[in-house]
């Protein structure tokens, strides 16, 4: 079933009205969609590749909209939505893990999650529940999540196919070496 979505969500990214389409999946990709907005995001850019700053911009914006919409989901629906989400998904030992830290490094841990393979969700979801200051939630949304899709469309505009083959096929391990070198940077400004 995913294949196939995912099958028609490349089909389609290339066409008319594929904005409309990054703008959906990546605000629902940030509360309760598995698909990430990058499967739509990097055929867009191959198509068009003068417009990377517009399809960054786009997929940056819905992104972080989507994420409020979590968040708000964790304030205020937490017990009959956001709870199932996390069981869905089997991410409660990772929130535990979360929890135990995320007050005391709430931006960093947004920041870090929204460039790396950590669903976004989880995060967006926890904030509210948590009572993450929302200026801050938002904050580190924009930045990580710009980070995130503005290198993908940059690499794609500036390398084409080659781009794009490589970062279908080595898209979990491209953010987690960004994500485990953001962790180096937070670490050594957190502690020196």
């Amino acid at each position: 079933m995913i294949k196939n979505l995912y099958n028609k969500i490349i089909r389609k990214s290339a066409k008319p009205g594929a904005e409309y389409l990054l703008g959906i999946i990546a605000f629902c990709e940030s509360s309760f969609f598995p698909i990430p907005p990058d499967l739509v995001l990097i055929p867009m850019v191959l198509s068009r590749p003068k417009k990377w700053i517009r399809i960054g911009i786009i997929a940056t914006f819905f992104s972080v909209l989507g994420g409020v919409f979590g968040y708000f989901i964790g304030i205020f629906l937490w017990e009959f939505i956001g709870e199932p989400i996390i069981h869905f998904y089997k991410l409660s030992d990772e929130f535990l893990i979360f929890q135990n830290s995320y007050n005391s490094k709430g931006a960093i841990i947004v920041f870090l999650a929204g460039i790396s393979p950590i669903p976004y969700k989880l995060i967006t979801i926890a904030s509210g529940g948590l009572g993450l200051n929302i200026y801050i939630f938002i904050l580190a949304s924009v930045l990580s999540r710009g980070f995130r899709f503005f290198i993908i469309a940059i690499m794609i505009s500036l390398f084409g196919e080659k781009a794009k083959i490589f970062l279908e096929k080595n898209l979990t391990l491209t953010s987690s070496m960004i994500g485990i070198v953001l962790i180096i940077i937070a670490l050594i400004v957190f502690y020196f």
